[in-house]
This record gives C-alpha cells, sequence and structure tokens, in this order.
C-alpha cells in the first residue's frame, strides 16, 4: 500500500510518500516540496499546487492520503494561507478519488517518536531511523510530510486491529 502526507503551505507544501510492504516494512518512495514565489498572486501559488500535487498523484498513484490537520495559529494570515493550500490539497485528492485523513502536528509526532511534543530534529530523526534512511530527510516540510504518511500507515495498521 502506498500513502501519501502532505504538509501544507502556500510557499512551502511538503510531500512524502512511503509504502508498507507485505512483511510490514516501510520503506520511502518519494518526497520533496513544492514552492511557490512569494511574489506571484495567491491564486497563481495555488494553482502551482494544485498543477503539482496532480502530477505526484498522477505518477505515484497512492492508495490513500493524509494531510496535517488545521491548528490554531497566532499569525491569522497564515493559518487561512495554509487552509487555502490544504483546500488545494483536499481538491486534488478529491478529484483523483484517494480517501483522505487528517491529523494533527502532535498526533504526527506521537506516532513516529513517541512524544506528542517532540522538536524538529527529533522528527526527522525518527522518520530517517523508521525508513532506513541514509541520511535526514530536508527540508522540514518533506520530512514532517513523510511523518504524516508514517502515522496514516500506522492508523491504518491500527483500525483494522481494532476491527476487523
Amino acid at each position: 500500500m502506498v500513502v501519501i502526507g502532505i504538509d501544507p503551505g502556500t510557499a512551502t507544501t511538503g510531500y512524502g510518500l512511503v509504502e508498507e510492504e507485505r512483511n510490514g516494512k516501510i520503506k520511502a518512495v518519494s518526497y520533496g516540496v513544492i514552492t511557490t514565489k512569494p511574489d506571484e498572486k495567491p491564486e497563481d501559488r495555488l494553482l502551482e499546487i494544485h498543477r503539482k500535487i496532480n502530477e505526484i498523484l498522477l505518477l505515484h498513484r497512492p492508495d490513500s492520503g493524509a494531510v496535517e490537520k488545521l491548528f490554531f495559529q497566532k499569525n491569522v494570515s497564515t493559518a487561512i494561507a495554509v487552509g487555502q493550500a490544504r483546500g488545494v490539497v483536499l481538491l486534488s485528492f478529491a478529484e483523483a478519488k484517494i480517501t483522505v485523513d487528517e491529523y494533527t502536528p502532535n498526533e504526527v509526532k506521537q506516532a513516529v517518536t513517541g512524544y506528542g511534543s517532540a522538536d524538529k530534529r527529533q522528527v526527522q530523526e525518527m522518520v530517517k531511523t523508521i525508513l532506513n534512511l541514509n541520511e535526514l530527510p530536508k527540508p522540514d516540510d518533506a520530512a514532517d510530510a513523510l511523518a504524516i504518511a508514517i502515522c496514516h500507515i500506522n492508523s491504518i495498521a491500527y483500525k483494522k486491529l481494532t476491527n476487523g
């Protein structure tokens, strides 16, 4: 099963695809970031995110997806921009008929590190270990997207154990 995780943002949207093999091991398929230029109009930035997400979905054809849930931010304009990027990502998933779940940053940290208040470096280290990568996944947005995908795979496994 291939899962895509998304860490949405207008300036930088992280993506990470992981695959759970039959033996239960999880491996990285692809990860990176979609960046937009700050001098572009907001609608053009959102269109770029939409196009790139669609390309990634078409290329990798994930079975399922996960997006970081919007949480309260002190900066309202940042929260609105993140919400707009999330909306574009959710639209892309809907168009591709990919089921999507949402996780808070604390849920992701808990699933990956065992500690809901882990810092960025701890998340990167655990993502590296879980996926058996040679180096820390960078930038942070890509590492966070991989962590979201790992969290989603763990959540799916837990649901299978408890519901069926």
